[in-house]
């Protein structure tokens, strides 16, 4: 019998991406992104289900194809959170039981690996009062810290994320020089947390950052940041997908 807290992995995607129509089907050494993010979380001793969320007949019938698990939800989410809170409860129906942590990972972190996925489940499991944790990367260029597509983070002492914005922050850091900090999505929650969340009223500052952990911080309580030393490149965009092709042809 395992010994570790039941989790299943949820991979949320839509083709309906604003900033980049049809990202989880762009092909990245012939294959389609989607896939590469669902192939990496998979067989991670820590995770007991990968499922991909989606509400596209597309990238259900593509990772169908491939021997994965994906679920149709709704096309009205405004939230990948809410997306993966419905795809979990389907999961469940069918399962006759609940999970114990559901671990959100993005779709367009297709360059995500299993040491990231301990890295994120390991405080869950040690610390039981943690509901929901982020991973935490670091920015080291002027680009990146200007990229509206990278969610910037300020943290307090005890890791926990104190904001996250679009925009530069804290104002006047120097990236190289100061810590600055990213959101990497790799989200675990603690199942009955991530129900509670699509409870929640969305937020001010939620809908004008578009960030789903601001809802979790604006009703007063605590989003868990853990450091990662793994490389992150979600893509955003179709220069974003070429890098990521790049890298992974040297291997990464």
């Amino acid at each position: 019998m395992s010994q570790h807290p039941s989790t299943i992995a949820l991979i949320p995607a839509r083709m309906g991406s604003s900033r980049f129509p049809g990202k989880p089907m762009a092909p990245i050494l012939g294959r389609p992104m989607i896939e590469h993010v669902h192939e990496r979380v998979s067989g991670h001793p820590l995770v007991d289900e990968v499922v991909v969320a989606t509400c596209d007949a597309e990238i259900f019938d593509h990772i169908t194809s491939v021997g994965g698990r994906a679920v149709m939800t709704s096309d009205r989410h405004e939230r990948a959170s809410d997306r993966c809170a419905e795809a979990l409860l389907a999961v469940e129906a069918d399962r006759g039981s609940t999970f114990d942590i559901a671990f959100m990972i993005q779709g367009d972190e297709p360059m995500i690996t299993h040491q990231m996925l301990t890295e994120a489940l390991e405080p869950m499991t040690a610390d039981p009062s943690i509901r929901v944790l982020n991973l935490l990367g670091r920015i080291d260029t002027q680009e990146e810290f200007e990229d509206p597509n990278s969610i910037k983070v300020v943290v307090d002492r005890e890791l926990r994320a104190v904001y996250m914005s679009r925009r530069p922050i804290p104002t006047r850091a120097t990236p190289g020089v100061d810590d600055i900090f990213k959101q990497v999505c790799v989200i675990p929650f603690r199942r009955d947390f991530l129900i509670e969340y699509t409870e929640l009223e969305p937020t001010p500052l939620e809908i004008h950052e578009s960030i789903d952990m601001l809802r979790v911080i604006e009703h007063g309580m605590h989003v868990h940041m853990a450091p990662t030393v793994g490389f992150s490149q979600a893509v955003d965009t179709p220069a974003d997908l070429a890098k990521v092709e790049d890298l992974m042809r040297q291997g990464a």
